[in-house]
């Protein structure tokens, strides 16, 4: 049976990149359930607290299974867990793995709770993301109003004492549809180093997604009201995948975008409709779109099953 270590392994290999894509309903993982097995893709299925708390954990697990019987390759995550609480009940109602993100803590402190869950968790064989820096903006119950960069020092010492399994590194993405005001940038020299002093850990990107035009527009054209969306490049995402060890690259705001927006659309257009089926099921239809392009296109994590 491959683990979600095997394939980690296996993408900093290859240079290729799994996909953690956030679900907050059925229609939503089911879109990316199609996306995997569509391009035949190993992919993370993630979920937030508050998306944890919204369906309930029995709903979660119970969605989860099923989709991991649809495609073995799919692994369920916790992100942004805010607490050794939150991260324990993940690992005990059998995630295969949790994130603990404890960066807006003093280092040290953030140091001491990551290697809390760490310890924890590798009791059980879940593994364990942690956060070194901070990822500007806003998403479910995470928010920041700066980023700060990774220190690659700081990301060593982090990752020998935590014993975690990845980390996730801040480098100029941010969260939520309202990334950038000018052309986005991503210091990839950080990247660099982190990977010279830890060769082999795989390296998770957050608030990455590329903020179509063409769903703004849609979204705007139906009834939305989005300005200044700006999301990051495919091709910046492209070269940390292939040049670089990311090998986790978080998607939340793209599957939102496509859903709602072909939702509106179809809502816009037959006013009439009362069956949330018809308008669910286009959006579910969109968002497979968008994700199966992203598996193809940006990760290159299709055929990697």
């Amino acid at each position: 049976m491959k683990d979600l270590k095997f394939y980690l392994n296996k993408a900093i290999k290859n240079h290729f990149a799994l996909g953690a894509f956030n679900f907050c309903n059925m229609e939503s993982l089911q879109a990316i359930v199609s996306a995997s097995l569509k391009t035949k893709s190993p992919a993370i299925i993630s979920v937030s607290e508050s998306a944890l708390s919204y369906m309930g954990e029995d709903f979660v697990m119970a969605l989860a299974k099923t989709a991991k019987k649809q495609n073995p390759a799919l692994f369920l995550h916790l992100d942004h867990g805010k607490s050794y609480e939150i991260c324990k009940k993940a690992v005990d109602l059998g995630f295969d793995s949790v994130m603990i993100d404890a960066s807006a803590l003093d280092f040290k402190e953030n140091i001491k709770l990551t290697k809390k869950v760490a310890l924890y968790a590798h009791k059980k064989g879940v593994l364990v993301e942690g956060e070194i820096g901070q990822i500007k903006g806003v998403e479910d119950n995470v928010k920041a109003d700066q980023n700060i960069y990774t220190s690659p020092q700081e990301a060593c010492e982090f990752a020998r004492e935590t014993g975690v399994d990845m980390l996730a590194v801040a480098i100029g993405t941010s969260h939520g549809v309202n990334k950038y005001s000018k052309n986005p940038t991503l210091r990839m020299d950080i990247l660099t180093e982190i990977e010279r002093l830890l060769p082999s850990l795989p390296l998770v990107l957050h608030g990455a997604s590329t903020v179509d035009e063409r769903l703004v527009e849609t979204f705007n054209n139906f009834g939305g009201q989005l300005s200044n969306a700006k999301g990051v490049s495919e091709e910046l995402l492209i070269e940390a995948v292939t040049k670089h060890n990311v090998v986790k690259i978080n998607t939340d705001t793209d599957i939102r975008l496509s859903f709602t927006s072909e939702t509106r659309k179809v809502l816009e257009e037959n006013k009439k409709e009362i069956d949330p089926r018809k308008y669910l099921g286009k959006g579910r239809e969109k968002a497979e779109q968008i994700l199966s392009a992203k598996m193809r296109n940006v990760l290159f994590s299709a055929g990697k099953k």
